[in-house]
């Protein structure tokens, strides 16, 4: 994976071959940052990236300015992958090692981005229940976006707070926001 533009621009990032992880695509992710370079100022704002996997979102923000960010995983390597990563690149990345679904149900944290990508084998209750949580436990400060990344085959638009879709490849985004 590679970082695309910021501080980091065209640094490459190697994960371990053994880390349960589908890092999110360049294309994908080049198309989902233009997107939000036109609503955000990256230096402004706090990120929460659940099932954060190899961090490849997180290290994104971080190379573009925002100094918050908070990754969510419950697999130990993934997590030490991070850490061993931010520390390297002193990007200011804090991690948490926990189920996501335990962490949204107790966690006080409120961001004005939160990312999520689940596995895209989730069954629709499960995609359902990030929303879910993140609203009811107001998680996500005002004019603030949850964007989760899916496959093109799931729908998320009959979910409160629902707002758009976005399509690249195989890779769906959708976006909710406070109603």
């Amino acid at each position: 994976m590679r970082i695309i533009s910021g501080l980091y621009k065209s640094r490459k990032i190697l994960a371990p071959k053994n880390l349960p992880v589908r890092p999110t695509t360049d294309m994908a992710k080049e198309s989902l940052f233009n997107i939000l370079n036109n609503t955000f100022y990256f230096d402004d704002v706090s990120v929460l990236d659940l099932f954060a996997g190899t961090g490849n979102i997180s290290y994104e923000f971080a190379s573009r300015g925002t100094e918050q960010i908070t990754c969510v995983d419950q697999d130990f390597g993934c997590i030490k992958f991070i850490n061993k990563t931010a520390e390297q690149f002193d990007m200011p990345i804090n991690t948490i090692k926990s189920d996501v679904f335990k962490f949204l149900e107790k966690s006080t944290l409120q961001s004005n981005i939160i990312f999520a990508d689940p596995p895209y084998n989730f069954d629709e209750d499960k995609f359902g229940k990030i929303p879910e949580l993140v609203f009811k436990n107001n998680m996500l400060l005002p004019e603030g976006v949850l964007i989760i990344e899916h496959s093109k085959h799931t729908d998320l638009s009959k979910l409160n707070n629902y707002s758009h879709s976005k399509s690249y490849g195989g890779n769906m985004f959708s976006f909710f926001e406070n109603a």
